[in-house]
């Protein structure tokens, strides 16, 4: 695999998660790669985040509905985007988000199959930036968190029937097909199929055989 920037940011986005702790860890200082800025989620990124969530093309395919408000995305800010371990995707070259992803544990994971210390990505890009490889360049830098960092055992990535981008963006990054549950009910109320993707630390060990962070 070819290397690729994964480090964090030497200094800790400002309006979020003050006092002692501020900055001492990647979630708080946001991950640099080479094109993005993983960090956290704030309430100035509203108006950004529904420009880009408002659209049918985005949201639906994954399970969720398109953003309705600047409103709306606010609330989403300050609830399901202030889960631990979800980031905001920005552009180093604008500094404007333009996507999400995060890491799932627990009751967040969406398999039976998946165990405690296993955990789940999820993410999502603006319809202009899909085909680039950003969300790629994202996933293996919160693949070497997942492994290095959280000491998860493994990871999976889920899609459900369809969504051809993001099997494509779990094929890039090495991800084996698991498992596929049919009849599962989507935030939407509606019931689909869903793929599992799942990849080792074993497996990205030996991926990443000869690279450095």
């Amino acid at each position: 695999m070819e290397q690729q920037l994964c480090q964090s940011s030497s200094t800790p986005p400002a309006g979020r998660h003050g006092g002692e702790n501020a900055g001492t860890s990647a979630m708080d200082r946001g991950i640099v790669t080479d094109r993005l800025i993983l960090r956290p989620w704030q309430e100035s990124d509203a108006k950004s985040l529904y420009r880009y969530a408002r659209d049918p093309a985005i949201g639906p395919v994954a399970g969720w509905p398109p953003h309705v408000s600047v409103e709306d995305s606010l609330n989403i800010i300050r609830t399901v985007f202030a889960a631990p371990e979800t980031y905001a995707v920005v552009l180093k070259e604008t500094g404007e988000p333009v996507g999400s992803i995060g890491v799932m544990f627990g009751d967040g994971l969406h398999s039976a199959e998946m165990q405690a210390d296993e955990a789940e990505i999820g993410y999502w890009i603006d319809k202009p930036y899909w085909g680039r490889g950003l969300i790629p360049e994202a996933v293996r830098c919160l693949l070497r968190r997942c492994f290095e960092d959280l000491g998860m055992v493994a990871v999976w990535c889920g899609y459900y029937e369809g969504n051809t981008n993001s099997r494509r963006v779990m094929d890039k990054c090495g991800f084996r097909f698991h498992h596929t549950e049919g009849g599962k009910t989507s935030p939407l109320g509606d019931v689909r199929t869903e793929h599992f993707m799942r990849m080792t630390k074993e497996e990205w060990e030996r991926s990443n055989a000869g690279t450095t962070k």
